[in-house]
């Protein structure tokens, strides 16, 4: 089935889905401050634009979101019907595989942080972090 808009139109939909300070990123921005952990950078230019970096650590952090990042997709049942948006999840899954395993290789420690889990359990995050940031 053909999508009922056109690609102009569509354009503009996707334009205003944030990428950068989401509600699930800030939230976390304000855990990290309330547990004092602090040398993080925004919008720090590196391979995969990772959410947070401590780049004197060498500390990358991901937040995910479950939809766009296909977290068990397949699994929950969760696969969109249309064609187009499971060929653009399976990219973005196979681009985090990529930008992980160079980050990695490029010494970079990498936490990937699920948006189900940081709605969850957001206090378990910050022990995490200072652990990584030793």
């Amino acid at each position: 089935m053909a999508d009922r808009i056109t690609k102009e139109q569509r354009s503009k939909i996707m334009s205003k889905i944030k990428s950068t300070n989401t509600c699930l990123e800030v939230s976390f921005r304000k855990l990290l401050s309330k547990n004092k952990i602090r040398g993080y950078r925004l919008h720090y230019k590196i391979i995969g634009k990772p959410d947070i970096v401590f780049p004197a650590k060498k500390v990358v952090i991901f937040i995910d979101g479950d939809f766009w990042h296909g977290y068990n997709w397949k699994k929950l049942g969760k696969v969109p019907p249309k064609k187009y948006w499971q060929a653009k999840i399976e990219r973005t899954m196979a681009r985090d595989k990529i930008y992980t395993r160079q980050l990695r290789k490029e010494g970079w420690k990498v936490i990937r942080i699920w948006e189900h889990n940081l709605k969850k359990n957001p206090e378990i995050y910050p022990l995490k972090i200072k652990n990584a940031l030793r």
